[in-house]
């Protein structure tokens, strides 16, 4: 049966990007049966209606709390009987009833080494530390800010002249081959995800998955 996958933005959508031609060229055997969004004029919108992907978008600031808005849009979402969530670059901390209502159903991608750098501005703080390494990370989500356990990761040195513009630029041509493996090896069945467990062929995993240079995910050694 065909893995359905709703996406949750609210940027460009250069990851929804990517997992719309994955699912195009075959790479990916799942269908993206709706793009939901908190920011109406978001480009990662534009990038759904071009492919004929349902969207639906709703402004936090139209509810009386953050529980509200998730109500709303959890409801939308479950709708299109997703068998995966995929927040690829959304803003919002979601809240736990919604968590709950869709428990080991859903992943996000956020530009650091998790544990290390939650939040925002990931690659000025990594530059700041001066770490020699940074990268990007699939996770579960879970009712705390990029705390769900780690699936899957992509690593790359910093290099000495790395700005926080030419780090970003970086890691970004890596997450998009993370996501899109991570969610093959969902929804072809590789990786399972149950009771807040990650399984790998069959066996928990240990250590988050890494993507290797032919952009593969391997067990890390």
């Amino acid at each position: 049966m065909t893995c359905r996958i709703a996406v949750l933005a609210s940027g460009r959508g250069s990851n929804l990007q990517a997992l719309i031609q994955a699912q195009q060229s075959g790479l990916l055997g799942a269908c993206i049966v709706g793009v939901f969004s908190d920011r109406p004029a978001c480009a990662a919108l534009a990038i759904a209606r071009e492919h004929g992907i349902p969207v639906i978008a709703q402004s936090p600031s139209d509810f009386s709390s953050r529980e509200d808005f998730d109500e709303s849009m959890f409801n939308e979402i479950e709708a299109v009987q997703p068998d995966l969530i995929v927040c690829a670059g959304y803003m919002r901390l979601i809240s736990e009833r919604a968590v709950g209502r869709f428990k080991d159903r859903m992943i996000n991608i956020h530009p650091s080494l998790l544990p290390k750098y939650p939040g925002l501005n990931t690659h000025s703080r990594v530059l700041a530390a001066g770490d020699r390494e940074h990268g990007a990370s699939i996770h579960c989500v879970i009712p705390a800010l990029d705390a769900g356990p780690v699936i899957a990761q992509a690593k790359l040195p910093v290099l000495a002249d790395d700005s926080s513009e030419s780090l970003a630029s970086r890691i970004l041509e890596r997450e998009h081959p993370l996501l899109v493996q991570c969610v093959k090896a969902i929804s072809d069945g590789i990786v399972e995800l149950s009771h807040g467990a990650i399984r790998w062929h069959g066996k928990p995993l240990r250590s988050p998955l890494l993507l290797n240079d032919a952009d593969q995910l391997e067990a890390a050694q």
